[in-house]
């Protein structure tokens, strides 16, 4: 049996993971986000690139999770300093097969790359993604996912954190994607 995969982004209104100056969480970090994020923290292994691992290896120490089993992803980086923690320099599609036949449930955090490629290769089960009540603009930086293939969702879990943060929770489905035809009025 094999365990599930979910990838959580965070995005802005129109799209963006960042923004040129943007702080975490947007700069909307209320507590009803904070609590949920606190509930989500049963036995999991996180999933992470080398740049969301550096951003966060940035932060002191009580401000970020270092209890949970932690993968990196990554072909430069030699050696990490948190514990539980292992760097992957290995295809990651495959080192994630792997890792679902025997392993605590997986979860990426931020990881844009990682996700993409988790998506593409149909291994995501549950793409959450933590929509942020802001325009980014031109500031704009990383549009959350650009270049992943087309992908039919079933929505499975909504619900509205401090009044203004919307949690969209998906399941990829194996139906194909409705397209227009040339004699489709509509299009």
């Amino acid at each position: 049996m094999s365990t599930t995969v979910t990838a959580d982004l965070l995005v802005s209104v129109d799209g963006w993971a960042r923004g040129l100056d943007s702080p975490g969480f947007f700069g909307y970090a209320g507590p009803e986000l904070m609590q949920w994020i606190g509930d989500q923290s049963a036995a999991h292994h996180d999933l992470m690139g080398r740049r969301t691992y550096e951003m966060l290896a940035s932060m002191p120490a009580d401000e970020r999770e270092t209890r949970t089993t932690t993968t990196v992803f990554s072909r430069t980086l030699r050696e990490t300093t948190w514990e539980n923690t292992t760097i992957e320099s290995g295809d990651a599609i495959e080192a994630v097969r792997e890792l679902r036949s025997a392993s605590l449930p997986l979860r990426t955090v931020g990881s844009l790359s990682l996700v993409r490629q988790l998506l593409d290769a149909g291994l995501v089960d549950r793409l959450r993604l933590w929509l942020f009540p802001l325009l980014v603009g031109p500031g704009g930086r990383e549009a959350a996912l650009a270049g992943v293939g087309e992908r039919d969702l079933d929505l499975v879990d909504h619900r509205v954190l401090d009044g203004r943060i919307i949690l969209l929770e998906y399941a990829p489905t194996d139906r194909g994607i409705p397209h227009a035809s040339a004699t489709d009025p509509a299009s």
